[in-house]
């Protein structure tokens, strides 16, 4: 019996520790990493969300968005994430400091929304496609499987002269939709999702190493 509570005690305490390694690794490795500054402009990446786009934070949770979206772009050469569109560089650990919360998620029903703040829109400039595409997917993306949000939305009545808010939809003479402030919310945390920034250890991790390397493969 008491080789057997020494046993447990033996096997507890190695679980124990090898638990308590990695999670002190894990922090030791990314807990303590700071926004990098470029030596030249002085500017520090990436940069903190404004006070809206963190209140969209919490609308792009509150509808479940990370049911259907990833927040992780792929590397070059691993998927197909540059070839969509989706970033020419693979996000790191330090794209993501400064989140309370990351919602990187693991379904992509939906595209990848990392860089989606960077991401060019055809027709429509892009908060007036995003807004449109928020009120009814399948307007633009005919057999979209994203739900619509038109309650983000408010039809109301023109009094005056149309808000220069309200989206090119006819919903009837006398009538507009303009976006509610969850809607615009939404939208500067989307606008926030963006890799538009070099980090020293992304370098190896973008469209152009990986063509390098392409290049330099014997044939």
């Amino acid at each position: 019996m008491k080789n057997g509570i020494l046993l447990f005690i033996g096997v507890f305490s190695a679980v124990a520790l090898s638990w308590a390694i990695l999670i002190l690794t894990g922090f030791q490795t990314y807990g303590n990493l700071r926004p990098y500054v470029d030596d030249i402009t002085g500017d520090a990446f990436p940069t903190p969300m404004t006070g809206l786009a963190e209140r969209g934070r919490a609308v792009y949770a509150e509808l479940g968005c990370v049911s259907c979206h990833t927040q992780q772009v792929r590397r070059p050469g691993f998927g197909v994430d540059h070839q969509r569109g989706w970033g020419d560089r693979q996000s790191v650990a330090r794209d993501y400091i400064g989140q309370h919360q990351v919602y990187i998620g693991d379904i992509r029903i939906g595209p990848d929304l990392r860089n989606v703040g960077e991401r060019d829109v055809p027709e429509f400039d892009w908060a007036t496609w995003h807004h449109l595409h928020l009120y009814n997917p399948r307007m633009l993306v005919p057999g979209s499987l994203m739900p619509s949000f038109p309650y983000l939305y408010e039809k109301r009545k023109i009094v005056g002269q149309p808000s220069s808010r309200a989206l090119p939809l006819n919903v009837g003479d006398g009538y507009e939709v303009v976006p509610t402030e969850r809607a615009e919310a939404l939208l500067a945390y989307l606008r926030n999702q963006r890799l538009d920034y070099s980090l020293p250890e992304a370098e190896d991790l973008t469209v152009e190493a990986w063509e390098r390397r392409h290049e330099q493969e014997p044939e």
